[in-house]
């Protein structure tokens, strides 16, 4: 069974409530249809109903609940709340009544509020603009620096990784992030491997030396970042600073880092920055013709994923799926 299968099947388990923002989306009309039908989570779309319902034509969206901002008979709850967490910022009763009624952020107070278990959004709007909403209302979980992405890679006929399985981190939000938070984005990705997964993970902390055979300062950077992470997860096994051939094949790992837990069976690849992270996904997506799960957001506190605009159905699909298996950790 495929990883994505596996994930569908996990997420009908403890069917969780997904609020989707862009209730009128063509797309995501389509993805509705299929992840209702197939019971894989129970969906909230969010916008003027009327204009749902017409976007809808030939979709079966029947078994999704369709809820209006502006009618809503939360609206003044959630504009008080929001008043309350950012009144120090400076904002307005009115100003907040203006945030609530955009479905972004009528979307993350369902969730900060418990009335929905996670949000998925992205087909038509920027990352900026789901992240915003997601920090302001729902903020980092617990104990973490920084929201980071992964990707869970799924490469056919692969002998490397878990059987050609990998989580690629960060490929999508941090541009350079600095050593705490490179630690943070790993210790971050091992969660996801066991939680979406279901590998053991060995992270590699990858750059373009192994064990001190280069001299840099993007180097320093790596390997400190390295030392960090094992003091915070020291139950996590990661190893670095580490090139691509010695944290995936065996032979190269024994040569180049020998006695490495991680060296030669790396299935978790933490990338320097994010030019070489998503250029890393997108190479092996599209020679290796892997599957590119994701992107998968990590540390944020509560499952807020978000999608490429230029996503299909189907991605839409998996990330709802995604989101869901998330919701039940």
């Amino acid at each position: 069974m495929s990883i994505l299968n596996k994930i569908k099947e996990n997420a009908k388990k403890n069917k969780k409530k997904i609020v989707l923002p862009e209730g009128s989306e063509p797309r995501t009309l389509r993805a509705v249809e299929i992840v209702t039908k197939e019971g894989i989570a129970d969906l909230v779309l969010l916008g003027n109903e009327n204009e749902i319902k017409n976007a809808a034509k030939g979709i079966d969206i029947s078994k999704a609940e369709i809820i209006d901002p502006l009618k809503s008979d939360k609206f003044d709850l959630y504009v008080n709340k929001f008043y309350e967490m950012r009144k120090n910022k400076g904002i307005t009763i009115e100003d907040a009544k203006k945030a609530i009624a955009d479905t972004m952020y009528y979307g993350c107070m369902m969730v900060k509020l418990g009335d929905a278990d996670g949000m998925v959004s992205g087909a038509i709007h920027p990352t900026a603009d789901l992240f915003r909403p997601a920090f302001q209302i729902v903020k980092t979980a617990p104990g973490v620096k920084v929201v980071s992405s992964a990707f869970i890679m799924e490469v056919p006929d692969c002998p490397y990784g878990s059987d050609g399985v990998f989580v690629f981190a960060d490929c999508a939000v941090n541009p350079l992030p600095d050593e705490e938070e490179l630690a943070a984005i790993a210790i971050a990705s091992a969660k996801t491997a066991k939680v979406l997964v279901g590998i053991e993970p060995r992270v590699a902390m990858l750059s373009f030396s192994t064990k001190g055979s280069g001299k840099h300062e993007l180097v320093d950077k790596v390997r400190n970042a390295t030392e960090i992470a094992k003091k915070l997860a020291p139950d996590i096994l990661i190893d670095g600073e580490m090139q691509l051939d010695a944290a995936i094949i065996k032979e190269v790992g024994e040569l180049k880092a020998p006695g490495s837990p991680v060296a030669g069976k790396a299935n978790v690849l933490i990338f320097p920055d994010l030019q070489s992270g998503n250029i890393g996904y997108k190479l092996v997506q599209r020679l290796a013709k892997a599957n590119a799960i994701g992107p998968v957001s990590q540390g944020i506190g509560a499952p807020i994923n978000d999608l490429s605009r230029g996503c299909s159905v189907d991605d839409i699909v998996n990330v709802i799926a995604i989101t869901a298996l998330q919701a039940m950790q």
